[in-house]
């Protein structure tokens, strides 16, 4: 069922607006929320199966809801780009639904308990997920879903501004675009990680490991313990980098 015009118009609309790449990405997951049956919603940038931040959101809770995948490193946009389909969860309550325990606490804490993952394509290639939240649970009805379809669809058009901006920043025009965006995307916990390296000669994966192990334990997410470490009001210890808070400094 193909979604109704008003539907088509709304979401047409947000995202040929005047702005483009992250605000056109907003006003997508605004309008996402205005014209379906969902609570929030939110974009993310995709490369090689990891997220590389998120681009747009219809509000704060739906961004933080975004960040925890990267801080767990699981959720419905992982699995939404490693299907290369969509990701559809009615009830996050379901007994049977345990593929994601450490989001899925967290994301029922803050009062979801449905969440939809719809892959974003260019060109046969994943670039991003548009993703939905409800705060009750049941499954997006055929219409709903269309409609979600088409603004995955559309969700691509300010992805692919913000990556032709970085491909115009290079230098000699030959860099990779996703290399270029994955530098100023989350650039707090690439700055996090390089200050861990040196305080706790440790690797570079073992200090995001540490980083997010943190966030973990102290309910945040990697950005905001990173923006801490960056601010140098948390300093992480180097001989127990799972503790919770009394294995740090503040």
């Amino acid at each position: 069922m193909p979604p109704d015009e008003r539907v088509r118009a709304g979401l047409n609309a947000a995202v040929r607006s005047s702005g483009s790449g992250p605000s056109a990405a907003d006003r997508l997951c605004r309008a996402c929320v205005d014209l379906l049956t969902v609570d929030g919603a939110s974009l993310s940038l995709m490369h090689a199966g990891a997220s590389q931040g998120t681009v747009g959101a219809s509000g704060d809770l739906s961004r933080r809801l975004d960040e925890l995948q990267f801080t767990f490193g699981e959720g419905p946009c992982y699995e939404s780009v490693r299907q290369s389909g969509p990701v559809l969860v009615p009830d996050l309550r379901d007994p049977a639904e345990h593929r994601w325990p450490a989001f899925s606490s967290e994301v029922l804490q803050s009062g979801v308990q449905a969440v939809f993952a719809l892959p974003v394509s260019a060109a046969a290639t994943s670039i991003g997920v548009l993703e939905f939240f409800r705060s009750t649970p049941g499954p997006l009805s055929e219409p709903d879903l269309s409609g979600g379809l088409l603004a995955a669809e559309l969700a691509a058009l300010p992805l692919l501004d913000l990556l032709a901006g970085e491909q115009d920043r290079t230098r000699n025009g030959n860099e990779d675009a996703f290399s270029e965006l994955a530098a100023l995307e989350r650039v707090e916990v690439y700055q996090a990680t390089g200050m861990l390296m040196g305080q706790l000669g440790c690797s570079s994966a073992e200090a995001l490991v540490r980083l997010r192990a943190h966030a973990f334990a102290d309910g945040m997410t990697a950005s905001e313990v990173a923006w801490l470490i960056v601010d140098r009001q948390l300093a992480l210890e180097p001989d127990s980098p799972w503790s919770p808070p009394g294995g740090a400094t503040r």
